[in-house]
């Protein structure tokens, strides 16, 4: 699923995210979130070095990276609760590593891809699908990473976003293209030999894609709040009720891949949450740039 359906790299159907507000990328079928809160651009950040400042150990950039995490607002709860506090970790280690946020992107684009290349070339067992599940749910961390180190850093830049944007919307559609191409080359595993199969991903792919580029665009589009405004407070009901177009949800139900039909029915259902949830975003989004 794709970064959260709200503009987030946490989102339905591909590599990230929370969905209901724009700018987030936490959540699956969305785009263009920032991990850490406030100030410039975190995600996908492409400064090079700390820009004046002195170096820290791993202890104080964890420290300083937990008092500066973006609002939950439109989060589900796996990204606040799981996703970003593996981000942070791993922007740490990244910091004392001397990783720039950019490298940081390709490594999230480097596990992703290597879990969807034994989803598109391996058969289908309980073991590729715990290789599967556990190279993207590290390819997602990865991924929220990356804008918090940029945001330890000093922020971001335009290249650097492009780049997490582009890399973002390269693994949700090869993602879903690798499970059509894992339903056509073993239709009997999961249960069916009919081509109708085949459209379960196509369906899911258009819904995520559609979610990710709308998510963008509001979070381009949408008027900035003026500074010093203070962001609404979470809820939990929503955060609750975006898990199932959370990336790092849909990324579980890889771990069925070896049951067969259990892994289409997860599949199915989480792609009829994408589609579901689509129409919603989508009116929440225009009324939202029509103010």
């Amino acid at each position: 699923m794709a970064k959260a359906a709200s503009g987030t790299a946490d989102g339905p159907g591909g590599p990230s995210g929370a969905a209901g507000t724009a700018g987030t990328t936490e959540a699956p079928g969305a785009a263009g979130t920032t991990e850490a809160a406030g100030g410039p651009p975190e995600r996908g950040a492409g400064t090079a070095g700390s820009r004046g400042a002195a170096r820290m150990t791993g202890g104080e950039a964890l420290r300083r990276l937990a008092g500066a995490q973006k609002t939950a607002k439109g989060v589900s709860l796996y990204s606040r609760f799981v996703n970003r506090p593996a981000g942070r970790l791993l922007a740490a280690g990244s910091y004392v590593a001397g990783l720039t946020p950019n490298r940081v992107t390709l490594v999230s684009a480097a596990f992703s891809f290597c879990g969807i290349a034994v989803l598109a070339l391996a058969a289908p067992s309980w073991w590729a699908g715990a290789l599967v599940w556990s190279a993207l749910a590290v390819g997602f961390a990865f991924d929220s990473a990356d804008g918090q180190l940029a945001r330890l850093r000093g922020g971001g830049s335009p290249a650097g976003e492009w780049l997490d944007h582009v890399v973002d919307c390269a693994k949700t559609t090869a993602l879903h293209s690798a499970v059509l191409i894992a339903f056509h080359r073993h239709p009997g595993h999961f249960g069916t030999g009919s081509d109708v199969l085949l459209l379960v991903p196509l369906v899911f792919l258009l819904a995520s894609t559609v979610t990710f580029f709308g998510g963008l665009l509001t979070e381009q589009l949408k008027r900035k709040a003026p500074p010093g405004a203070v962001p609404a407070a979470p809820s939990t009901l929503r955060a609750v009720a975006l898990l199932p177009v959370d990336h790092g949800v849909f990324c579980l139900v890889f771990l069925l891949l070896g049951g067969g039909p259990l892994f289409l029915w997860g599949y199915g259902l989480l792609g009829a949450a994408a589609v579901l949830y689509l129409p919603l975003f989508l009116v929440k989004w225009f009324r939202e740039l029509s103010r």
